[in-house]
């Protein structure tokens, strides 16, 4: 039970005070995929302490709650994130298949 709870408690750390993004508060909460993908962006874009590209920054986040949600995430939200993998895709210019 102990190991759970850290797990639960490390991940939640990270979502909130990622160091590598400032992230808006109750940005994955938002049900429209492209006000996500833009508040992705502009975190990634204006962080100096992230250590990829800023598309890779957004979308390493995204993926992260993605699979932080796992099994907890109902399927219309798994479908709006995805869309927002996609509208993160079009905001940087890449192709999907291109995500690194």
């Amino acid at each position: 039970m102990a190991n759970i709870t850290k797990r639960k408690k490390w991940s939640a750390r990270v979502n909130e005070t990622s160091n590598a993004l400032d992230l808006d508060q109750g940005v994955f909460a938002k049900t429209d995929p492209h006000e996500i993908a833009l508040s992705l962006k502009k975190s990634a874009s204006h962080s100096h302490r992230r250590k990829g590209t800023p598309y890779q920054s957004a979308m390493s986040m995204l993926n992260f709650y993605i699979n932080r949600g796992g099994k907890n995430l109902s399927e219309s939200k798994k479908s709006t994130l995805e869309k927002a993998k996609e509208e993160l895709r079009k905001l940087f210019h890449r192709s999907e298949g291109s995500d690194t």
